[in-house]
């Protein structure tokens, strides 16, 4: 199914102005997904001893297994999904990572984020969902060096 074309601007000098702009709406997403989930992971890799009592409490078995994974999705997919290198992998990850906390950890709190509800990682989740579906985009280094993970 092909899509329909671009609706045309109301106001009509603005169409030049989309044509620069729309293309760097891709960067400015990846940029924000993965900046935020880089700085989520920084805590478990300045503190990773710290963050490991969290997960036995949570009642994971291996904590120190699962805070190392999770802080290669976090702070490294997070860098290389802001970057556009290996984009489709780590949001992926990052996506599988964000339905697991929303179905185990959240949801039997309601939608709510005001009481440790999943709206919040949900969200995460889909937009890594969507980073995952798109790729890194035209300004990715992915597709600098034409190579996709």
């Amino acid at each position: 199914m092909n899509a329909s074309p671009e609706p045309r601007p109301l106001i009509p000098g603005f169409d030049r102005l989309y044509a620069v702009l729309v293309p760097l709406s891709w960067p400015v997403v990846r940029l924000a997904v993965g900046g935020i989930l880089a700085v989520h992971g920084w805590g478990k890799l300045v503190n990773f001893s710290g963050a490991i009592p969290n997960y036995v409490k949570l009642g994971y078995h291996q904590p120190a297994l699962i805070v190392a994974v999770l802080l290669v999705i976090e702070f490294f997919g997070g860098v290389a999904i802001a970057l556009g290198l290996f984009t489709r992998f780590f949001a992926a990850a990052a996506a599988i990572e964000m339905a697991e906390l929303t179905f185990d950890i959240y949801l039997s709190n309601g939608f709510g984020w005001r009481n440790s509800g999943y709206e919040y990682v949900l969200m995460w989740g889909l937009l890594c969902f969507a980073i995952a579906l798109r790729g890194g985009g035209p300004y990715s280094l992915d597709r600098k060096i034409g190579v996709e993970l």
